[in-house]
Protein backbone atom coordinates (compact mmCIF):
# COMPACT_ATOMS: atom_id res chain seq x y z
CA UNK A 1 0.00 0.00 0.00
CA UNK A 2 1.67 3.31 -0.84
CA UNK A 3 1.97 6.16 2.09
CA UNK A 4 -0.57 7.63 3.46
CA UNK A 5 -0.85 11.95 4.05
CA UNK A 6 -1.25 12.68 7.67
CA UNK A 7 -3.73 15.15 6.15
CA UNK A 8 -7.00 15.03 3.40
CA UNK A 9 -7.43 17.61 1.12
CA UNK A 10 -11.30 18.30 1.04
CA UNK A 11 -12.22 15.56 -1.22
CA UNK A 12 -10.10 12.74 -2.39
CA UNK A 13 -10.74 9.19 -3.81
CA UNK A 14 -8.60 6.48 -1.78
CA UNK A 15 -7.44 2.99 -2.90
CA UNK A 16 -10.03 1.38 -0.40
CA UNK A 17 -12.86 -0.11 -2.26
CA UNK A 18 -15.51 -1.52 -1.74
CA UNK A 19 -18.00 -4.76 -3.59
CA UNK A 20 -21.43 -5.47 -3.34
CA UNK A 21 -23.65 -6.85 -5.72
CA UNK A 22 -23.32 -5.86 -9.14
CA UNK A 23 -21.81 -2.21 -7.62
CA UNK A 24 -18.22 -1.88 -6.93
CA UNK A 25 -17.07 1.52 -5.44
CA UNK A 26 -13.79 3.40 -4.50
CA UNK A 27 -14.23 5.31 -0.96
CA UNK A 28 -14.44 9.00 -1.48
CA UNK A 29 -13.09 11.00 2.09
CA UNK A 30 -14.89 14.43 2.65
CA UNK A 31 -13.58 16.98 4.83
CA UNK A 32 -15.33 18.81 6.70
CA UNK A 33 -15.13 22.09 9.04
CA UNK A 34 -18.30 21.69 9.82
CA UNK A 35 -18.29 17.96 10.65
CA UNK A 36 -18.41 16.35 13.89
CA UNK A 37 -18.22 13.12 13.80
CA UNK A 38 -17.00 10.67 10.63
CA UNK A 39 -20.16 10.15 8.82
CA UNK A 40 -20.70 7.34 6.38
CA UNK A 41 -22.92 7.13 3.52
CA UNK A 42 -23.51 5.46 0.32
CA UNK A 43 -25.51 6.77 -2.44
CA UNK A 44 -27.76 4.91 -3.99
CA UNK A 45 -28.35 6.72 -7.28
CA UNK A 46 -24.60 6.78 -8.11
CA UNK A 47 -23.18 3.67 -6.02
CA UNK A 48 -20.53 6.43 -4.59
CA UNK A 49 -19.45 5.63 -1.07
CA UNK A 50 -18.35 9.00 0.57
CA UNK A 51 -16.89 9.69 3.94
CA UNK A 52 -17.28 12.72 5.85
CA UNK A 53 -14.83 13.17 8.27
CA UNK A 54 -14.17 16.57 11.12
CA UNK A 55 -11.03 18.28 9.48
CA UNK A 56 -8.90 16.90 12.73
CA UNK A 57 -9.22 12.92 11.18
CA UNK A 58 -6.50 12.11 9.57
CA UNK A 59 -6.24 10.20 6.43
CA UNK A 60 -4.68 6.70 8.13
CA UNK A 61 -7.63 6.97 10.90
CA UNK A 62 -10.67 7.56 8.35
CA UNK A 63 -9.39 4.88 6.17
CA UNK A 64 -8.96 2.33 9.11
CA UNK A 65 -12.81 3.25 10.35
CA UNK A 66 -14.14 2.87 7.09
CA UNK A 67 -12.62 -0.79 6.53
CA UNK A 68 -14.34 -1.30 9.55
CA UNK A 69 -17.38 -0.60 8.33
CA UNK A 70 -16.97 -2.90 4.89
CA UNK A 71 -20.15 -5.53 6.08
CA UNK A 72 -22.69 -2.40 6.32
CA UNK A 73 -20.92 -0.86 3.45
CA UNK A 74 -21.19 -3.82 1.02
CA UNK A 75 -24.67 -4.62 2.18
CA UNK A 76 -25.69 -1.54 1.32
CA UNK A 77 -24.28 -1.78 -2.26
CA UNK A 78 -25.92 -4.95 -2.54
CA UNK A 79 -29.13 -3.60 -2.36
CA UNK A 80 -28.22 -0.85 -5.09
CA UNK A 81 -29.76 -1.70 -8.59
CA UNK A 82 -28.17 -2.45 -11.35
CA UNK A 83 -26.98 -0.05 -14.21
CA UNK A 84 -29.61 -0.58 -16.77
CA UNK A 85 -28.67 -0.18 -20.43
CA UNK A 86 -30.59 1.39 -23.05
CA UNK A 87 -29.71 -1.77 -25.50
CA UNK A 88 -31.86 -3.77 -28.25
CA UNK A 89 -34.04 -5.48 -26.36
CA UNK A 90 -34.15 -3.39 -23.26
CA UNK A 91 -37.16 -2.12 -21.42
CA UNK A 92 -37.26 1.27 -19.66
CA UNK A 93 -39.92 2.60 -17.75
CA UNK A 94 -41.00 5.69 -20.08
CA UNK A 95 -44.10 7.29 -18.18
CA UNK A 96 -43.98 4.79 -15.70
CA UNK A 97 -45.10 2.67 -18.34
CA UNK A 98 -42.68 -0.30 -19.79
CA UNK A 99 -41.43 0.44 -23.33
CA UNK A 100 -38.94 -2.32 -25.17
CA UNK A 101 -36.57 -1.30 -27.09
CA UNK A 102 -37.13 -2.63 -30.55
CA UNK A 103 -33.70 -2.30 -32.83
CA UNK A 104 -33.33 -3.43 -36.15
CA UNK A 105 -31.14 -2.60 -38.91
CA UNK A 106 -33.90 -2.05 -41.23
CA UNK A 107 -35.86 0.48 -39.42
CA UNK A 108 -35.20 4.17 -39.92
CA UNK A 109 -32.55 5.90 -37.61
CA UNK A 110 -35.39 8.29 -36.46
CA UNK A 111 -36.94 7.32 -33.02
CA UNK A 112 -40.43 5.99 -33.26
CA UNK A 113 -42.48 6.23 -30.45
CA UNK A 114 -45.92 3.77 -30.09
CA UNK A 115 -47.30 1.87 -27.44
CA UNK A 116 -45.01 0.45 -25.40
CA UNK A 117 -42.39 0.65 -27.83
CA UNK A 118 -39.26 2.45 -28.97
CA UNK A 119 -38.76 1.37 -32.34
CA UNK A 120 -34.84 2.55 -33.75
CA UNK A 121 -32.58 1.30 -36.61
CA UNK A 122 -29.23 2.60 -37.27
CA UNK A 123 -25.62 1.54 -36.12
CA UNK A 124 -26.20 -0.67 -33.54
CA UNK A 125 -22.98 0.49 -31.47
CA UNK A 126 -24.23 3.91 -31.54
CA UNK A 127 -27.81 3.00 -30.06
CA UNK A 128 -27.28 4.24 -26.42
CA UNK A 129 -26.28 7.02 -27.10
CA UNK A 130 -28.46 8.45 -29.84
CA UNK A 131 -31.58 6.90 -27.47
CA UNK A 132 -30.29 9.37 -24.61
CA UNK A 133 -30.26 12.20 -27.35
CA UNK A 134 -33.54 11.53 -27.84
CA UNK A 135 -34.62 10.70 -24.86
CA UNK A 136 -33.58 14.44 -23.20
CA UNK A 137 -34.92 16.09 -26.51
CA UNK A 138 -38.28 14.56 -25.58
CA UNK A 139 -38.22 15.41 -22.05
CA UNK A 140 -37.33 19.35 -23.00
CA UNK A 141 -40.30 19.43 -25.40
CA UNK A 142 -42.58 17.83 -22.85
CA UNK A 143 -40.96 19.82 -19.75
CA UNK A 144 -41.58 22.89 -21.91
CA UNK A 145 -44.99 22.17 -22.12
CA UNK A 146 -46.02 22.00 -18.96
CA UNK A 147 -44.42 24.23 -17.15
CA UNK A 148 -45.90 26.83 -19.99
CA UNK A 149 -48.85 25.48 -19.00
CA UNK A 150 -48.85 25.86 -15.26
CA UNK A 151 -47.40 29.19 -15.20
CA UNK A 152 -50.11 30.67 -17.28
CA UNK A 153 -52.23 29.07 -13.99
CA UNK A 154 -50.41 30.97 -11.77
CA UNK A 155 -50.38 33.98 -14.06
CA UNK A 156 -45.99 34.12 -14.06
CA UNK A 157 -43.64 34.42 -16.11
CA UNK A 158 -40.88 31.17 -16.83
CA UNK A 159 -37.23 33.08 -18.62
CA UNK A 160 -36.88 29.71 -20.21
CA UNK A 161 -36.68 25.95 -19.74
CA UNK A 162 -33.92 23.17 -19.60
CA UNK A 163 -33.10 19.82 -19.11
CA UNK A 164 -29.94 18.02 -17.57
CA UNK A 165 -28.88 14.99 -15.29
CA UNK A 166 -27.67 16.60 -11.92
CA UNK A 167 -27.41 13.82 -9.07
CA UNK A 168 -29.16 16.01 -6.06
CA UNK A 169 -32.42 17.43 -7.13
CA UNK A 170 -35.18 16.74 -9.97
CA UNK A 171 -35.72 20.25 -10.55
CA UNK A 172 -34.62 23.73 -9.71
CA UNK A 173 -35.95 27.84 -10.01
CA UNK A 174 -33.47 30.24 -10.18
CA UNK A 175 -34.10 33.74 -9.53
CA UNK A 176 -34.16 35.13 -13.01
CA UNK A 177 -37.00 32.94 -14.00
CA UNK A 178 -35.07 29.90 -15.70
CA UNK A 179 -36.83 26.38 -14.71
CA UNK A 180 -34.52 23.14 -15.16
CA UNK A 181 -35.02 19.39 -14.59
CA UNK A 182 -33.81 16.33 -14.57
CA UNK A 183 -34.58 14.77 -18.22
CA UNK A 184 -35.34 11.14 -16.13
CA UNK A 185 -38.45 12.89 -14.86
CA UNK A 186 -40.10 11.05 -17.95
CA UNK A 187 -38.75 7.78 -16.73
CA UNK A 188 -41.28 8.55 -14.32
CA UNK A 189 -45.17 8.49 -14.40
CA UNK A 190 -47.07 11.37 -15.70
CA UNK A 191 -48.56 12.76 -12.25
CA UNK A 192 -45.29 12.43 -10.56
CA UNK A 193 -43.68 14.52 -13.47
CA UNK A 194 -46.71 17.22 -13.42
CA UNK A 195 -46.39 17.46 -9.58
CA UNK A 196 -42.53 18.04 -10.06
CA UNK A 197 -43.46 21.24 -12.55
CA UNK A 198 -46.03 21.93 -10.52
CA UNK A 199 -43.63 22.33 -7.31
CA UNK A 200 -40.80 24.74 -9.57
CA UNK A 201 -43.49 26.74 -11.36
CA UNK A 202 -44.62 27.60 -7.79
CA UNK A 203 -41.28 28.98 -7.06
CA UNK A 204 -42.06 31.70 -9.39
CA UNK A 205 -44.64 33.06 -7.17
CA UNK A 206 -42.66 31.99 -3.28
CA UNK A 207 -39.20 30.97 -3.32
CA UNK A 208 -39.37 28.92 -0.07
CA UNK A 209 -41.20 26.24 1.07
CA UNK A 210 -43.73 27.66 3.21
CA UNK A 211 -47.13 27.31 3.64
CA UNK A 212 -48.52 29.28 0.92
CA UNK A 213 -45.81 27.87 -1.51
CA UNK A 214 -47.38 24.19 -0.93
CA UNK A 215 -50.95 25.61 -1.05
CA UNK A 216 -50.24 26.63 -4.62
CA UNK A 217 -48.23 23.58 -5.63
CA UNK A 218 -51.77 21.86 -4.80
CA UNK A 219 -53.89 24.36 -6.91
CA UNK A 220 -52.12 24.53 -10.01
CA UNK A 221 -51.78 20.56 -9.58
CA UNK A 222 -55.20 20.18 -8.44
CA UNK A 223 -54.33 17.45 -6.50
CA UNK A 224 -51.82 16.80 -3.05
CA UNK A 225 -48.59 16.43 -4.53
CA UNK A 226 -47.25 14.44 -1.70
CA UNK A 227 -47.52 11.49 -3.21
CA UNK A 228 -45.44 11.97 -6.45
CA UNK A 229 -42.77 13.20 -3.83
CA UNK A 230 -42.98 9.97 -1.96
CA UNK A 231 -42.79 7.98 -5.04
CA UNK A 232 -39.30 9.87 -6.32
CA UNK A 233 -38.26 9.11 -2.54
CA UNK A 234 -38.97 5.62 -3.24
CA UNK A 235 -37.93 5.59 -6.64
CA UNK A 236 -35.92 7.62 -7.74
CA UNK A 237 -32.27 5.96 -7.18
CA UNK A 238 -33.51 3.07 -9.88
CA UNK A 239 -34.27 5.97 -12.29
CA UNK A 240 -30.57 6.98 -11.59
CA UNK A 241 -29.62 3.55 -12.83
CA UNK A 242 -31.27 3.65 -16.02
CA UNK A 243 -28.30 4.23 -19.19
CA UNK A 244 -25.47 6.30 -19.07
CA UNK A 245 -25.34 9.28 -16.65
CA UNK A 246 -24.17 13.05 -18.41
Amino acid sequence: MPAISSTISPIVSSELVFEGGATSAALTIRSSARAKVMRLRVDPRTGTVVLTVPRRVGRREALKWAAGQRAWIEAALAEIPPVRPLGSGDVIPLYGLPHVIDWSPALSRLVRLEEGRIAVGGPLESLEARLLRWLKRHAAELLERETRHYAAKASVAVARVGVGDPVSRWGSCSESGAIRYSWRLILAPDWVRRATVAHEVAHRVHMNHGPDFHALVAQLFEADPTPARSWLRRHGAALHRIGRRG
